[in-house]
């Protein structure tokens, strides 16, 4: 297949280059364009655009694989508008060209915090209302709405740009009605994927951080909360995107994470393990812990109620409808294996 990627030289781009250039010609959609190994050729933003001489000359894609974006500022220093000119107007001018170019499959990869900043309920799923809180995740959900609503289904007829198309309805969702419904008319498919916490080795984030206190053998003062949370490893996250590409896998809104979720307690002894240390996990009493982030939110102090609840929230995604939709009953790397060859990289 030939495929285009945009973001291609960020940490998920990176790596699904490697993992699909064996099997598929690779081409990458960047701000910059400088050779990539893997990659034929990357293009600028402005040569997909009808008015550039250059858009002619652009190579037929099967596929396109939209991974571009403004990554959630867990510092808060980014201004809001940012996030809306790149992750809803990246998404608006790359799903206009795949709807007129030849591609048959157009992957975006939005978020779960676009569906929910903070989980209500056991387990986040594809039926929920979404509800983002802040600018990154009302960003992805707006991107969302117009890849959606660019396909418009009344009464059993699809409209794409004001062209309407006999179909069948057969699915519950409206949402993805119409993205299955894009596959019966105009032979593309169309996939939202909303992954948590992505993470492998060279990618710098929150794992990291927590790494480096538990190295410095700083005790975890909240072991009494026995929060649960999902993560995502790289491996995973290639291996369903293969999948998308290669199968016939119908239309829609498809969460992603690993097959087992881990509490912050296990992750510091996983995190232990490997760095052949013992885990100081302090378990003191939950009330005396909120007590104390009360205090801070009246003093402006780090620890405080919200980012308290933050770190000892609930955060558990499915996986099960992308796995039933591959055929498969589990995903390839244990959440364990993965988040282990995350942290071997941080030595």
């Amino acid at each position: 297949m030939n495929i285009l990627i945009t973001g291609a030289h960020g940490f998920v781009g990176s790596n699904l280059i490697m993992a699909l250039k064996v099997h598929h010609t690779l081409y990458g959609l960047d701000i910059i364009a400088p050779e990539k190994e893997g990659v034929m050729k990357t293009f600028l933003w402005k040569e997909i655009e009808a008015s550039c001489s250059l858009f002619q000359k652009l190579p037929q894609f099967d596929a396109i694989i939209h991974l571009a974006g403004k990554a959630h500022d867990t510092k808060n220093q980014s201004g809001a508008q940012i996030y809306f000119d790149i992750n809803t107007g990246l998404t608006q001018k790359i799903f206009d060209f795949f709807l007129q170019s030849s591609a048959k499959k157009y992957i975006f990869f939005s978020s779960v915090k676009a569906a929910a900043d903070s989980v209500v309920g056991d387990i986040l799923t594809e039926d929920v209302i979404p509800t983002p809180v802040g600018p990154y995740g009302e960003s992805k959900i707006r991107a969302e709405e117009y890849i959606i609503n660019k396909l418009t289904v009344d009464n059993g007829q699809l409209t794409v740009d004001g062209e309407q198309l006999t179909v069948a309805m057969q699915h519950d969702s409206a949402a993805n009605c119409q993205l299955s419904t894009v596959h019966c008319q105009l032979n593309k498919q169309v996939y939202i994927l909303r992954p948590c916490m992505i993470h492998g080795p060279g990618n710098k984030g929150n794992l990291n951080l927590l790494y480096n206190v538990v190295k410095k053998g700083i005790p975890w003062p909240l072991g009494a909360f026995e929060n649960r949370r999902s993560f995502t490893s790289i491996d995973n996250l290639c291996y369903v995107v293969e999948g998308l590409l290669t199968k016939d896998v119908p239309g829609g809104i498809y969460h992603m994470g690993d097959d087992e979720a881990m509490s912050t307690n296990e992750l510091i002894a996983t995190m232990c393990e490997v760095m052949g240390k013992k885990p100081h996990i302090w378990k003191i009493n939950r009330g005396i812990m909120e007590g104390c982030a009360g205090i801070g939110t009246l003093l402006h102090l780090p620890l405080n109620t919200e980012r308290l609840r933050k770190l000892t929230e609930n955060y558990v995604v499915s996986n099960d409808k992308i796995k039933s939709a591959l055929g498969i009953d589990k995903m390839p790397v244990t959440a364990k294996e993965g988040l282990i060859k995350t942290i071997k990289s941080f030595e």
